[in-house]
């Protein structure tokens, strides 16, 4: 009798290990870090600047687009974003001290003339604030067609 209820513990502590078990080697993935959005965060952990979210709205010929993003100063000072990306000349913004400076929503997005990209690929683009080296970014271009993202659209000349 002693061997049955010893075989049937050791049968159910299998059972519940082989269900149960795999969590102990599986990466889970609430622990994997992403942008929850169509934009991504770029990462520069020496620079006074956080950029989230960034991304670029272009025009269907992929001509002109604007940089939409969300810039973060948790500086006690005012800072200078750069941004270059080859072939365009630098575009600047500043973020004052403290502030969440959000490019399409509560300021204008940074207009891309001669962009040159179509929508649904990428584009490097380079991130600078401060003292800091910087970094660089493969940047999501779109377009117009989801709605939300229609009014961010540069206006042709």
């Amino acid at each position: 009798m002693k061997s049955r209820l010893v075989a049937s513990a050791a049968v159910s502590a299998l059972v519940l290990l082989g269900a149960t078990g795999c969590t102990f080697i599986t990466p889970q993935s609430t622990e994997v870090k992403y942008s929850a959005s169509d934009g991504v965060n770029v990462t520069d952990s020496e620079g006074p600047l956080l950029v989230r979210n960034a991304m670029i709205i272009a025009t269907e010929d992929g001509s002109t687009g604007n940089l939409v993003a969300a810039i973060v100063n948790s500086a006690d000072r005012a800072e200078v974003l750069t941004v270059e990306i080859e072939g365009i000349d630098p575009l600047t913004v500043r973020v004052g001290p403290g502030d969440t400076l959000s490019l399409g929503a509560d300021a204008e997005p940074l207009r891309i003339d001669d962009l040159d990209t179509m929508p649904g690929a990428t584009i490097e683009v380079y991130f600078q604030s401060g003292d800091a080296t910087g970094a660089t970014a493969e940047i999501p271009v779109l377009d117009g067609t989801l709605p939300y993202y229609s009014d961010l659209v540069p206006e042709e000349d």
